[in-house]
């Protein structure tokens, strides 16, 4: 008898630590995951803060290229009336050359 008690304590005991192991080991699986929420935070204001000065490099970047926009259409108009104007100059040049030579003809 001493001995079924003996065995049912051992098997008690036993039992109480393997219920203290896995305590532990939860214990520790908390601890683990309170660390790595911790860190997907610092990752997360990380990444927000990154998504921040992409916005704002974006927009300044953006500007840029509507300014650039504005100017290439300035020059463009500017482009095309020059070379108008000098299509008009060559017609009065080819004018006044064909004149030139009208005017020595009658000389």
């Amino acid at each position: 008898e001493l001995e079924n008690q003996l065995t049912a304590k051992s098997k008690t005991l036993d039992e109480l630590k393997q219920n203290l192991a896995l305590n532990g080991s939860a214990e520790q699986t908390a601890e683990a995951l309170t660390l790595r929420i911790a860190e997907l935070r610092e990752m997360l204001d990380s990444t927000v803060s990154q998504v921040a000065e992409l916005k704002t490099s974006m927009q300044s970047i953006l500007e840029q290229w509507r300014v650039y926009d504005e100017a290439y259409a300035e020059v463009s108009l500017m482009t095309t009336r020059y070379l108008y104007c000098i299509d008009q100059c060559k017609r009065s040049v080819v004018s006044l050359e064909a004149l030139e030579n009208q005017v020595k003809t009658l000389q």
